[in-house]
């Protein structure tokens, strides 16, 4: 009876069912103490009571059940001590009492008698002592998560040598002593977290024997000393390096340019010395890196311009020197930079992304100018000088002059030859997708700086005028395929013909195709009221009241719907967001930027690899940015984090705290219960049905599960949606929200799920993912 809407007690009466060995009445609203009559049910083998409002302690009765294999009370008020019986259940598999009130230790001989213990988790709670060192005694624990407490102690030995352990979690308490380095070797380990600690010494990594199975290393703020071991270049899985805020020295090992799958390195906050290593520019998965507030020198690597999807790079708070490569300007993905306070010399670059960072990305660099800081001295200041100059000087310079005048007249020479090349390259080809009432020569027109009205990763967007007065939105890609081989483009003309031809009142019409051999042009509808995001989050934001913002999810949604359910094959988006959701003149939503849109070949409903992530921070699915693998619960995901914004009107990252994102933030806050909801409810609307709001938060937390198995289909987000529960006498008015103050950051992370099918945790994703 599972998520019912039950509530009051539990009555005693249910002990009667002395055959009994399931019992579920997880997500409910049940209150009081636990009855210790459940300990007459001799044959419940599995009892999950989490997600209620129990109180007390747990019963002595429950010493009585031998039989149990599974017990889940997490998400309650449970207080008292974990009783040392739990300790002594003999069949005892998986045990969660995550986020409630305990204190005390964990039982010292957990693990002991239950020899098949596979996963314990006892986060965010209030408990003290140190570690049990027998909870791998029966070789079989697969997932030990004890973030969030106040234990204190070293991780012991036998924790570190448990062969089947997949997941330690165990951050955010005041564990000390140094890490064992048999840890890193366990065969199946794909996740450490020993974050916010006090953990000490050497990080010990012999390169021989580390796991390559290691999918997340998270060591940041403890009391680490010594240098990176060139080890690290052993951990061939990685993903996520975060080793900032430690006490780290020398200099970072060219090594960790095997670290072929990393997606997110910090660094920052170390003593680093020395150059940073080009090697870095081998990891092509990279999209986040920071080795700011350390010692680093020397000029900043070319190389690093090979990471064509990184988002985010902070070099700041350095002494490094030089020019910033002309490699990095180009970088179409950049989204945030930082090189403040170095020893930076030379222009800032115009070009590229660089357009619209601002001054406090280069600021404390006296060599740096350019547009955001002091104007660059021009050439007339050096020439102001020639007088002064002897005569032989002025000789040798003037037969310079004319050695140069023959240099440019060859090159002149090549340069007509090319002209003819490059007419050619240039030759446009117009494909319309439906009557068209201007020419390619109009699109073109449109490409004026004064007609920009976007920029991102993936191209520039201008309006433009037509000469019929039809007004179109024209999105500006590099051309996919090699210069000289247009054909060679992967299937991307072929996908945007599919595209073109898709008729549906909530995707944003793309009306045609213009291409040469160097560019891609896509013409769209234009949309008056630009992005969901834009006015969301901008200075409109507190004009969209709830009916409209319910109106868009609804919108969105079947847009989405369209893509997945009834497109043959199915459409990916791969990009949902709420700036990727256009708002036409009536606030009516259009899902629109297919540029990373990926159609699924074979069964729907099936799931493919990708070379690389591709996204937007704080949309990004945990097993996407994970494994790589992608299908259609991996948009589901991104549109419950929209659902979220609508909600709290805030942006998915940068609102929280480092590293928290939305999704984290709002389970912190609400516990994902749906009564939490006013805690994070934007305080800019003014009122709104709370029956409606809770049930959109709902839908938002299902489609934000960690398991993708757990999330609805878009179809059935569409169905839920619009299946709006009816209101009782309190809650169908119209009320003034109450807004708590918002929380600048959050604390540990919890997830929701069937706990038959695992913990809470998820695998560890890119930051990109810092879920």
């Amino acid at each position: 009876m599972a998520n019912c809407g039950i509530s009051e007690e539990i009555p005693p009466e249910l002990a009667n069912l002395t055959s009994l060995d399931t019992l579920f009445l997880q997500i409910n609203a049940l209150s009081g103490r636990l009855p210790t009559e459940i300990g007459a049910m001799g044959s419940l083998k599995s009892l999950d009571l989490s997600n209620n409002l129990f109180v007390g302690e747990i019963p002595a009765s429950f010493a009585s059940l031998k039989n149990l294999t599974l017990l889940n009370l997490f998400r309650n008020r449970l207080a008292g001590e974990i009783p040392e019986f739990i300790g002594d259940l003999p069949n005892l598999e998986v045990l969660q009492l995550w986020e409630n009130n305990f204190t005390g230790g964990i039982p010292t001989n957990l693990g002991v008698a239950a020899t098949r213990l596979r996963i314990v988790d006892v986060s965010t709670n209030k408990l003290t002592g140190v570690l049990p060192s027998e909870l791998c005694a029966g070789q079989r624990l697969e997932t030990f998560i004890a973030l969030g407490n106040s234990l204190f102690g070293d991780v012991p030995d036998g924790l570190a040598g448990c062969p089947s352990l997949t997941r330690i979690r165990l951050g955010e308490n005041f564990l000390n002593g140094t890490i064992p380095a048999k840890l890193f070797t366990l065969p199946n380990l794909t996740q450490v977290e020993l974050h916010n600690n006090l953990l000490s010494g050497e990080l010990r990594l012999d390169g021989g024997k580390v796991s390559s199975s290691i999918g997340e290393l998270s060591l940041f703020n403890n009391r680490l000393t010594g240098q990176v071991p060139t080890g690290i270049g052993g951990l061939l899985g990685l993903q996520k390096l975060l080793l900032a805020g430690n006490m780290l020295s020398g200099e970072l090992p060219p090594e960790v340019g095997k670290l072929q799958q990393l997606s997110k390195a910090d660094l920052s906050g170390n003593l680093l010395s020395g150059a940073v290593p080009p090697a870095i520019g081998r990891c092509r998965l990279l999209t986040f890196l920071d080795i700011s507030s350390n010692k680093v020198s020397g000029s900043i690597p070319p190389e690093l311009g090979s990471l064509r999807i990184l988002n985010y790079l902070n070099v700041s708070h350095n002494a490094l020197q030089g020019e910033i490569p002309p490699a990095i300007a180009g970088m179409q993905s950049l989204t945030a930079v930082d090189f403040s306070y170095n020893n930076l010399s030379g222009e800032v670059p115009s070009t590229g992304q660089f357009g619209y960072f601002n001054a406090t990305s280069f600021a404390g660099n006296a060599g740096l100018c350019g547009a955001f800081l002091s104007p660059c001295r021009s050439v007339g200041v050096a020439t102001s000088a020639l007088g002064s100059l002897s005569s032989t000087s002025k000789l040798l310079l003037v037969l310079g002059l004319l050695a140069l005048s023959v240099v440019f007249a060859g090159a002149a020479v090549l340069k007509a030859r090319s002209l003819k090349r490059s007419a050619e390259a240039r030759a446009w080809r117009l494909t319309a997708f439906q009557r068209l009432d201007f020419a390619v020569d109009d699109v073109l027109d449109c490409l004026k700086e004064e007609n920009v009205i976007g920029k991102g990763g993936s191209g520039i967007v201008y309006k433009g005028a037509m000469p019929g007065g039809a007004v179109v939105a024209v999105k500006r890609l590099p051309a996919i395929g090699r210069a000289g081989a247009a054909h060679d483009d992967y299937g991307f003309s072929a996908e945007i013909q599919t595209l073109g031809r898709i008729r549906h009142r909530h995707i944003v019409r793309l009306l045609g195709f213009a291409a040469n051999r160097e560019t891609n042009l896509l013409v769209y509808e234009y949309m008056p009221n630009g992005s969901l995001g834009e006015v969301l989050h901008g200075k409109k934001g507190g004009h969209l009241q709830w009916a409209t913002r319910f109106k868009i999810a609804v919108e969105a949604a079947k847009g989405l719907c369209y893509l997945h359910h009834d497109c043959s094959p199915p459409i990916l988006h791969r990009d949902v967001k709420s700036n990727n959701i256009l708002l036409d003149a009536d606030f009516e939503a259009h899902v629109a930027d297919f540029g990373l849109a990926k159609f699924l070949r074979g069964n729907a409903g099936g799931s493919e690899c990708m070379s690389a992530i591709a996204g937007s921070y704080g949309y990004i699915a945990p097993e996407y940015a994970y494994t790589l693998k992608v299908d259609e619960k991996s948009d589901v995901y991104s549109f419950g984090v929209v659902l979220l914004e609508l909600i709290a009107g805030r942006k998915p990252v940068g609102e929280f705290g480092d590293g928290v994102d939305i999704v984290h933030w709002v389970r912190t806050v609400t516990g994902s219960s749906k009564e939490g909801v006013m805690k994070i409810a934007d305080p800019r609307l003014s009122t709104v049905p709370l029956y409606e709001l809770t049930h959109v938060f709902y839908v938002a937390m299902l489609c934000v599960a960690e398991q993708s198995v757990e999330r609805p289909t878009m179809r059935e987000v569409v169905q839920i949606l619009a299946d709006m529960p009816g209101s009782t006498s309190t809650t169908s008015i119209d009320v003034p929200l109450v807004i708590e103050p918002k929380e600048e950051d959050g604390g540990p992370e919890k997830k929701q799920q069937q706990q038959q099918e695992g913990p809470h945790d998820s695998p560890p994703q890119q930051d990109l993912l810092s879920i």
